[in-house]
């Protein structure tokens, strides 16, 4: 027996959303099942088709010979960072 100091518009209202989110999740299950019995269509040899293709191999490498004044000089560089922690 609903308490005596709740309105019909009050009642009405509670009712409305229990039946909303029945309706809301009918929906979201039918949702769910569409899209995964689409999932189950997909085979491995498909792809997304907004994702750039990958790369069979890494960028180029690059290298730079460095002279003696060079080498040197990064040994130096090298030293003082070691030596600072």
């Amino acid at each position: 027996m609903p308490d005596e100091h709740v309105s019909i518009l009050q009642s009405l209202g509670v009712a409305l959303l229990a039946f909303a989110t029945v309706v809301w999740g009918f929906g979201l299950v039918r949702l769910m099942r569409r899209y995964r019995s689409g999932a189950d269509l997909w085979g491995a040899d498909d792809f997304l088709h907004g994702l750039p293709s990958q790369r069979e191999a890494g960028p180029h490498l690059e290298a730079v010979e460095l002279t003696p004044a060079e080498r040197d000089a990064f040994a130096v560089l090298v030293r003082r960072l070691n030596d600072g922690h």
